[in-house]
């Protein structure tokens, strides 16, 4: 199947102010692009990409003073699989993971283990380990919250949803992830799009979607605890320890958000 997507995000800035956008597709989804998928910048403006620690495409702009949008819009080759569904992936020992894995067993920002980890080992200490142990943190994350969007908060993290009990999909993915890795399970939080592909459309409009990946049997298995099901069509923008780390633009100064719109859809052909 094919999967129309894109974006058009204006930011108005009192005066010059130099941005890190994070709006490229992964690189590992380079390979799908059916054409090219350019970032259009207005007023135009020089651009200059460069790769983070976690291997995401992230892009340098000087935006001048005034309105500035940025826009892009492509259409991508997906296999049309829901997620994968592991039963039998195992949970490995601490000490048989991999070097770079160890980082997303610790806390960050977002996900603060030291709050969570009594709670962890009291609730799923004694349930079996691996898939069964990641589906259940899922299925505790899902009836725990609540979904809305005027729930949003920039700085809500893992260890305050659990007490707000409410969120948006980045606060179901950081309190997923923090109880993993309370577990000793490595887990990493991604950002992309996901449009209503093979279930009912939602009536509000469009966004960005967070979800996270878990480290077992040595590989990554990716797991939605807001919608708590395989979904068809995940288009992954970036990875990293939480949402610090795939913020979607990062402001050196003052600027506000005047217009944001995404899509995401099936591609008629």
């Amino acid at each position: 199947m094919r999967i129309r997507a894109g974006y058009e995000i204006t930011y108005e800035c009192p005066r010059p102010t130099p941005m890190v956008l994070m709006l490229s597709l992964h690189p590992s989804r380079l390979n799908d692009l059916v054409g090219p998928a350019p970032m259009v910048l207005d007023p135009p403006m020089p651009l200059q990409d460069y790769h983070d620690l976690y291997g995401n495409i992230c892009s340098r702009i000087a935006a001048p003073a005034g309105p500035v949008t940025i826009s892009s819009h492509f259409i991508i080759n997906d296999g049309g699989l829901p997620d994968a569904v592991e039963p039998d992936a195992e949970q490995l020992p601490v000490e048989r993971l991999p070097d770079d894995v160890l980082i997303y067993l610790l806390g960050s920002r977002y996900c603060d283990t030291d709050h969570l980890s009594n709670l962890a080992w009291s609730l799923f200490g004694e349930g079996p380990a691996g898939w069964a142990r990641v589906q259940a943190i899922c299925d505790y994350v899902n009836s725990r919250l609540t979904f809305g969007y005027q729930h949003a908060s920039v700085t809500r993290t893992a260890w305050e949803g659990f007490r707000e009990q409410r969120g948006v999909c980045r606060d179901f993915a950081h309190l997923a992830i923090t109880l993993c890795r309370c577990m000793n399970i490595p887990a990493r939080y991604c950002t992309g799009y996901l449009g209503d592909i093979g279930v009912p459309p939602v009536p509000e409009p469009m966004d960005f979607s967070a979800w996270f990946e878990a480290y077992l049997s040595g590989r990554w298995y990716s797991f939605d605890a807001r919608h708590n099901t395989p979904r068809i069509g995940r288009v992954l923008m970036a990875r990293g320890r939480d949402a610090t780390d795939v913020a979607l633009s990062t402001s050196f100064g003052h600027t506000r958000l005047a217009r944001f719109k995404v899509v995401t859809d099936e591609a008629v052909t």
